[in-house]
């Protein structure tokens, strides 16, 4: 295996997305079946933008990517329509993004037609093809934005404060898809004074340990009023980190770990105001 190539060890996501075995889940493990509705508070959205405006140019206001800001289900059935077409498997040619409930490749391959025992037999190709492709500039530029995300972070423009995208991608691979998708969504863009994209160093570095190393950083920008993430560990590491900051769980998917939000700690399952 090239010493480049991703592995499972090396992403929470690419390890659940290969199902590995002892990470698969049902879907009542998720976040999303685990109680979080009864925490869905979308007034927060409102109260982060009083936050940030009355913070002004020193407030931060912090956004994770993947399944908070952006949906990468598009960037995940490009890749099983482009594994259909080279591998001549034709049922996975209408896979689209609602073929897509999770991070797990078997079920989408189910949902598009093709057949229990074949796709046992594919999945360890299918495994590998994705691995190639998504972790890449190339195909996460296909990703969209999440339900009202566009005008929230352009809100968040407008009150003074400033911006972070704090993501587990990887630079220099990942930069100018990400980038790119921002534009086409209509995402303010990096400028390294009121925008800056944060970005792990090298994928190999496990998201965990970014979102810990990154806090110096955030501290050495400003005051960070608010935080949104949709990984459980990463919202409570916020709220632990900056317990001034308003944190917010996005109600998306994670990592299927099984670690619970922390209780009072509110959920909004997109970024469109009430």
């Amino acid at each position: 295996m090239p010493a480049d190539r991703p592995t499972t060890q090396s992403h929470p996501y690419a390890a659940l997305a290969t199902e590995t075995p002892g990470l698969l889940r049902e879907a009542s493990f998720w976040t999303a079946a685990h109680g979080r509705p009864g925490r869905l508070d979308p007034h927060v959205l409102q109260r982060v933008l009083d936050a940030a405006r009355q913070a002004g140019s020193r407030g931060l206001v912090v956004f994770d990517l993947d399944s908070t800001l952006l949906d990468n289900k598009p960037r995940q059935a490009r890749i099983l329509r482009e594994f259909g077409r080279h591998h001549g498997v034709d049922e996975l040619l209408i896979c689209e993004p609602h073929h897509f409930s999770d991070w797990s490749l078997r079920p989408p391959m189910l949902g598009c037609g093709v057949p229990d025992e074949q796709v046992q037999s594919l999945l360890p190709k299918v495994r590998e093809f994705w691995l190639e492709r998504f972790f890449t500039s190339d195909y996460c530029v296909d990703d969209i934005a999440i339900a009202g995300a566009t005008d929230y972070v352009r809100r968040i423009a407008e009150t003074g404060a400033r911006i972070v995208y704090c993501t587990g991608r990887h630079q220099p691979e990942m930069r100018p898809g990400t980038i790119e998708s921002f534009s086409r969504e209509g995402f303010p863009l990096p400028d390294d004074e009121r925008v800056h994209l944060l970005m792990k160093p090298e994928f190999s570095m496990h998201d965990d340990e970014w979102k810990r190393i990154v806090r110096a950083q955030l501290e050495a920008l400003g005051e960070v009023v608010a935080a949104f993430d949709n990984e459980p560990t990463h919202i409570n590491t916020y709220r632990e980190a900056f317990p001034g900051a308003q944190c917010v769980h996005i109600l998306t998917d994670d990592s299927a770990r099984g670690i619970p939000v922390i209780d009072d700690i509110p959920s909004v399952q997109d970024f469109r105001l009430p």
